[in-house]
């Protein structure tokens, strides 16, 4: 039996378990109560081969989305726990700006669940923030998951694979272009780190995935240094127009 395990009684006798959402008492650590589960949005399928977007029902395995048909994703695809609504958004803002690091491991094993292809060969790189966030935030939320699905993995942790060299401004509401002009030149590969690079495969990591114009730019980043696959995983994904389509539904 390992410490921890141990010592569960104890822990759960000090912090009693609650679920992180509505604050019910629960039987253990790390997870949601069944009410909070039923109310995250799990996207499954039918989906777009290329991103993993979430289709109707009828919609034949093999299919391709508008999107990525009028604009082919440099991405090797899409691994997102849930998408991006009022649930998973509290989560999202507990771990990232409330100091909740304890959410990481859980929210981790969430991503972890669309990553059965990942092993020990696959590098596991986060989004970075620039340096000044870091001292602001006194962490990166993504390093914190990529470093929780390395664990869980096996996969080869490079927290420091991406620098972002300037701080970067909101993305929200500027167009392709425009988010484009304000990302350039922000983000490279590390140096030191290149030799890992050659014929890889990269799992990106991030909390949240909008426009996909950040990650874009890692994924970029990543091919030209030498990657010969880059897959985005993240735990919640923006799309708006596909929440109709997906039922809350727990795993």
């Amino acid at each position: 039996m390992t410490l921890a395990r141990a010592l569960e009684p104890l822990v759960d006798l000090i912090f009693p378990p609650r679920c992180p959402l509505c604050g019910a008492g629960l039987s253990s650590h790390g997870g949601l109560c069944a009410g909070c589960w039923s109310e995250l949005a799990i996207p499954g399928e039918p989906c777009c081969a290329a991103c993993s977007r979430p289709f109707g029902e009828g919609v034949p395995e093999g299919a391709v989305c508008a999107p990525c048909l009028g604009d082919p994703p440099r991405h090797d695809g899409i691994a997102a726990a849930t998408l991006y609504n009022p649930a998973s958004r509290k989560l999202v803002l507990a771990l990232k700006h409330s100091n909740r690091l304890s959410h990481a491991r859980f929210m981790a094993r969430l991503i972890g669940a669309k990553l059965p292809f990942v092993d020990e060969t696959w590098l596991i790189v986060p989004v970075p923030l620039h340096r000044w966030r870091i001292w602001r935030r006194g962490y990166n939320q993504a390093a914190e998951l990529a470093r929780e699905i390395a664990r869980s993995t096996g996969g080869v942790l490079a927290v420091d694979m991406l620098e972002r060299r300037k701080p970067t401004p909101s993305l929200g509401g500027l167009g392709k272009a425009a988010r484009k002009r304000v990302l350039s030149g922000a983000i490279a590969v590390r140096t030191s780190r290149k030799p890992l690079l050659k014929a890889a495969q990269v799992l990106l990591v991030d909390d949240v995935l909008t426009s996909g114009a950040t990650s874009d730019a890692c994924v970029s980043r990543l091919k030209r240094a030498g990657a010969r696959k880059v897959v985005i995983a993240c735990f919640a994904r923006v799309l708006n127009e596909a929440l109709d389509d997906v039922r809350g539904d727990g795993v």
